[in-house]
């Protein structure tokens, strides 16, 4: 049938121009393979438009391809989980991750994984405040006069990594966080402190979130009067 073979060489003349993404999946479009119209497109398909003439329905797997034309495929969310951490990557990165990855290991690794991604909130928070140091090495070894803000870094105990599992998953939650993972657990906070103290700090900020034996408070926003 001349006009069938016609209409599918159109139809993938119209991919090609419409960028790599789109050509590939046109040679599944119905008609560019075989000339059987009663065909029956995948489930859960989506029209697939350039300029207003449709050229055909992509099924899901083609959701995940990127498309120079779109940008990059938004990720998978993110669980806090411990099954899901463990499945993602060995985490590597500059001395920001290395710092935040110590801070959730030596603050927070017997927290579950979800207390771990809180107080990697805390520290990200601080770090885009203006009254805080503007990197994360900065805000984890930050000083005052009532000591440290992170206390591993002046307990006066070698900060030696012995549980490398621990310190691995840490690391997975750390390069999440430094990527841009949704900050979704404490609603801003800028403290966090365990349950079993009560610093003189805590009567005057907000508390935004319990998890685990750590409790999440948000520092009042001081707005200058110049």
């Amino acid at each position: 049938m001349p006009h069938i073979r016609l209409l599918a060489a159109g139809l993938l003349a119209l991919a090609l121009s419409a960028g790599p993404t789109l050509a590939r999946e046109a040679l599944s479009l119905p008609g560019a393979a075989d000339a059987t119209p009663s065909a029956a497109p995948a489930d859960k398909t989506v029209a697939v438009a350039t300029g207003i003439a449709a050229v055909g329905r992509i099924g899901p797997a083609a959701l995940s391809l990127p498309d120079p034309r779109l940008g990059a495929v938004w990720p998978a969310p993110v669980r806090h989980d411990r099954a899901w951490i463990d499945r993602q990557p060995v985490a590597s990165g500059d001395d920001d991750w290395r710092c935040l990855a110590e801070a959730l290991y030596f603050e927070a690794r017997g927290e579950s994984v979800a207390g771990q991604f809180a107080v990697a909130e805390v520290i990200l928070n601080r770090r885009d405040m203006d009254s805080y140091p503007d990197t994360v090495c900065g805000v984890v070894r930050q000083g005052g006069r009532k000591g440290c803000q992170f206390s591993f870094t002046c307990d006066g105990r070698a900060d030696r990594i012995r549980e490398r599992d621990a310190f691995a998953r840490a690391g997975k939650i750390a390069r999440l966080m430094l990527d841009g993972a949704p900050r979704a657990l404490t609603e801003g906070a800028t403290h966090f402190h365990a349950t079993s103290v009560r610093p003189s700090w805590s009567r005057r900020f907000d508390q935004t979130a319990k998890i685990g034996t750590h409790l999440f408070y948000r520092q009042p926003i001081r707005i200058s009067s110049r």
